[in-house]
């Protein structure tokens, strides 16, 4: 290592050493009033009528963390012929109910196949079903 590499080390070293001590002494911020995470939602705002749970349009993700362990039981692959996965198609059934666009998980799980799968227990329509009906069980349960 030659006598420049060497420095060169060392005042790239030092400056990531001062560079956090001269951010903090650089004072009070410039709007003390605003949060530090502006553009991210921290806590979910409660309203009354609201369950807290996303709805048919929100995005997969989020669907799957809220109605994923209504339809654990079903294929996370994808079927030939079908629009989506067991599972996917499940989640957004799951959000039909949830969001009240129908209240009956027969007509929710409608587009889900009525074929059985090898190893499975009953078809994906019917797992689907037993799912919603717990979805309503629990909104049954949980509502004032």
């Amino acid at each position: 290592m030659n006598l420049g590499t060497k420095a060169a080390l060392l005042v790239s070293g030092l400056a990531l050493v001062v560079s956090p001590a001269v951010a903090l002494a650089s004072g009070s911020p410039s709007n003390p009033g605003a949060p530090d995470n502006q553009g991210t939602q921290t806590a979910a705002t409660n309203q009354p009528g609201d369950t807290g749970q996303p709805g048919p349009g929100a995005s997969l993700p989020a669907k799957a963390k809220a109605y994923g362990r209504y339809c654990q039981t079903q294929s996370k692959k994808h079927v030939a012929g079908q629009k989506g996965t067991p599972f996917s198609q499940c989640v957004t059934a799951m959000a039909k109910l949830a969001s009240g666009s129908t209240t009956s998980p027969r007509t929710a799980c409608a587009s889900m196949s009525k074929k059985h799968v090898a190893g499975q227990k009953g078809t994906p329509f019917s797992q689907c079903v037993a799912g919603g009906a717990k979805l309503l069980k629990n909104q049954d349960t949980t509502s004032p």
